[in-house]
């Protein structure tokens, strides 16, 4: 090491890792949310996470978070795909000292229930749904809506929405996911055409059909196709036009 190099002229920080973790349920987009048992913000909904510890990676600092504060099987934790979302360093971001925290967002499919009680600093922990989750400790509000719109976008390039509807599905269950996670309503024809036109998307289930409800005929069947990206993506409808 440089003989020159003070490490004590640099003011000490921490680095923390926050998780928005999503899911489906009842047909509206969940967080995963814990309430604060002490202070700062004792009481208060937060996003799962905590510090990284001195020989600890941030993703293996979630992945430990998430599971003691949830009550998350370790099976599930460990099976999570976590998406670094960005670093979040406003100087004041938490009372306590400097805390820089690095995200992670996933949207998971057949999540189970978090333990009713929580473990570290967190008292509670449960499934909220998105328009529910205000007045979050921190900057966890900011950090939440990023990352929805990070999960939003994942939708647009990935084939990640069939994995949240049942095995054969039709396309009215498949749009009501994409409209679910980006919020909005989707003109059914446009999208229908538009899925259809995506290679390896969805496969069509010879002969099968269901009755979605109404007068009308009962809607044909689809499965997950082969692909895993979209191409072309498949892209949110910009405010105010459905696509």
């Amino acid at each position: 090491m440089n003989a020159a190099y003070d490490p004590h002229a640099f003011e000490p920080f921490a680095v923390t890792v926050d998780l928005a973790v999503f899911t489906v349920r009842g047909g509206a987009l969940h967080v995963l949310l814990i309430r604060r048992g002490q202070e700062p913000y004792e009481g208060a909904w937060a996003l799962p996470g905590g510090f990284v510890l001195p020989r600890e990676s941030a993703e293996a600092a979630a992945r430990r978070e998430l599971a003691e504060e949830t009550g998350l099987p370790e099976a599930v934790v460990a099976s999570l795909h976590l998406e670094q979302l960005r670093t979040y360093s406003e100087p004041d971001r938490d009372p306590r000292m400097r805390v820089v925290s690095v995200a992670f967002t996933a949207l998971v499919p057949d999540m189970p229930e978090p333990a009713a009680q929580g473990g570290g600093d967190a008292a509670q922990a449960r499934w909220t749904p998105v328009r529910e989750a205000t007045d979050l400790a921190f900057d966890h509000a900011l950090i939440l809506a990023d990352a929805r719109s990070r999960v939003g976008a994942k939708l647009e390039y990935t084939c990640l929405a069939t994995a949240f509807c049942p095995p054969e599905f039709t396309l009215g269950e498949l749009r009501s996911v994409y409209e679910t996670v980006w919020g909005t309503t989707l003109d059914r024809p446009n999208f229908r055409r538009k899925v259809l036109a995506t290679p390896g998307f969805v496969e069509a289930v010879p002969g099968a059909a269901r009755l979605t409800g109404g007068r009308g005929k009962p809607a044909a069947l689809y499965r997950a196709g082969p692909a895993t990206t979209l191409h072309p993506p498949l892209l949110r409808p910009t405010e105010g036009h459905a696509t």
